[in-house]
């Protein structure tokens, strides 16, 4: 393995000789857990940065490079004791994405976004000239650059904060039968400072669960340990689903399980290919038997390779807390889908790619806002579809929301550049050369042409796009893909880790 130094320096002799000749280029990272579309074009490889550099316990600190998923940094800091403030619940999200995303997670409540837990790093700008950023050095790209997608430079080293760990998450399953009740007990929840970890889920208008979770050694004698990453074990969403109503309940999860407890079925996305096929059942032995194809690092390359994604809607939208309920309203009526996840978020200060929202004119205040994972099938209809997300975002921003960068976005440019400060962020780009970069607007936009020309293919080369052949061929990628292998070996990892700790 050559020194992190070394690949620094191939990546940056690489941006220069770019840069140069005024050539825009992307980061190929390896693997992704993006939901846009891929795009052509010139790249600079930065996948050999997927190293966890050192773990200190002394300065509660990690060093790693950007390319480390979520399941091996944990792997890593428990083995010290540690855990960081904000894991992303899929293995497979890295820290460079989760600090070049809107990363967060049930923590986010009390710790904020992932890029909000990250005490410095090193960044290649577009000149190939090589720096640190941190609050006290260059803190205007230490900020510009959480949440800009890359769109300022390559993020190479990354220091991360750290937090003593337990054994277990205490998880209390809470539930209400409306959402009004749901979100009012999850913003109250997040306000007990005993609570480690606050989210829920909608299944439907009349039957709302929130979880609070709290770190801890201690299990009753009466008790055994819930599990979600064996083939066997229940999927999360199904397991709270199934609490009995009316009644507290209770689980002890060991932390890694809690981490990543929505990894098996993608929360409940993994159960639209069982929808997709029609002729899989979808019970406890065939997500058995389909098990391996049902964690995220499987799921994410299939959905690319199969071009899934289009029909699909992918979205995390965040909103003031008085704007949820109607918001809900909005998407029950218009697209059925079920379940919601909700996740609580700190407040965050603008400029900013996060979503964020103000109070009123006269204090203007940053506001905590609520996450909600929108996650489902919508019309086959390329038109139909389109509408459908250009119609929900227009209802997003009437009610003073914002999306997680992440999915499709169907902006028009300048209806993206009226949600975001674009001159704080031209400034930036300027002042650190990043002007030969693709925009944060160019990496999210949805090439809607592109979409629609795929109408009027040769009808062989569509039939690879055509039920049932797009899932066989997602399914063929995904099989043959390292992440296959890398998903086997870090399962079983994960899994002797939790027997030791």
């Amino acid at each position: 393995m050559a020194p992190h130094e070394e690949v620094v320096a191939h990546i940056s002799a690489a941006v220069k000789a770019f840069f140069s000749h005024k050539q825009s280029f992307r980061i190929f990272h390896g693997s992704t857990n993006s939901t846009r579309p891929t795009h052509d074009g010139r790249v600079v490889d930065i996948s050999a940065l997927s190293n966890v550099l050192k773990v200190d316990r002394k300065s509660s600190t990690a060093t790693v490079e950007p390319n480390v998923p979520m399941d091996k940094l944990v792997q890593a800091t428990l083995a010290h004791g540690m855990i960081p403030p904000i894991v992303m619940e899929f293995p497979g999200i890295t820290v460079g994405g989760g600090y070049a995303g809107s990363a967060g997670e049930s923590s986010s409540f009390k710790y904020g976004y992932f890029d909000q837990t990250v005490r410095s790093i090193e960044m290649v700008l577009a000149t190939g000239e090589v720096i640190t950023a941190s609050e006290s050095e260059n803190a205007d790209i230490f900020k510009g650059a959480a949440g800009a997608l890359g769109s300022l430079g390559i993020t190479t080293k990354l220091e991360l904060r750290l937090i003593p760990t337990k054994r277990f998450v205490k998880l209390i399953y809470h539930q209400y039968s409306n959402s009004h009740d749901t979100i009012k007990a999850l913003r109250q929840a997040t306000e007990d400072p005993n609570n480690d970890y606050v989210d829920g889920i909608m299944f439907s208008n009349t039957h709302g669960v929130l979880m609070t979770g709290q770190l801890t050694d201690d299990i009753p004698l009466s008790e055994s340990p819930q599990n979600f990453s064996g083939p066997w074990d229940p999927w999360f969403y199904l397991h709270a689903m199934e609490k009995p109503l009316g009644k507290q309940s209770t689980d002890y999860i060991p932390i890694a399980e809690y981490l990543f407890r929505y990894d098996r079925g993608g929360f409940w996305v993994g159960t639209q290919a069982f929808k997709y096929f029609g002729f899989v059942p979808f019970n406890r032995f065939t997500r058995w038997f389909l098990n391996d194809f049902m964690h995220t690092r499987m799921m994410y390359r299939a959905l690319h390779r199969s071009n899934m994604s289009f029909g699909t809607m992918i979205h995390d939208l965040s909103l003031p807390y008085d704007a949820v309920e109607e918001f809900i309203d909005y998407t029950t009526q218009k697209l059925g889908i079920w379940p919601l996840w909700l996740c609580p978020l700190r407040a965050v200060n603008p400029p900013t790619f996060h979503p964020c929202a103000t109070g009123s004119k006269q204090d203007g205040a940053p506001q905590p806002m609520l996450n909600i994972g929108l996650w489902g099938a919508a019309s086959k209809d390329i038109d139909t579809f389109i509408r459908q997300n250009r119609d929900l975002e227009a209802r997003l921003t009437e009610l003073g929301g914002r999306k997680v960068l992440y999915s499709h976005t169907y902006y028009t440019e300048e209806e993206f550049w009226q949600l975001y400060d674009k001159r704080w962020y031209e400034v930036l780009r300027q002042r650190y050369s990043a002007t030969t970069l693709p925009t944060v607007y160019d990496k999210v936009k949805v090439d809607v042409t592109r979409q629609m020309q795929t109408r009027n293919l040769p009808w062989v080369r569509r039939l690879g796009s055509l039920w049932p052949f797009a899932g066989f061929v997602g399914i063929w990628y995904a099989i043959r893909s390292k992440d296959y292998l890398i998903h086997r070996r870090l399962g079983w990892m994960r899994w002797k880790l939790e027997k030791k700790y």
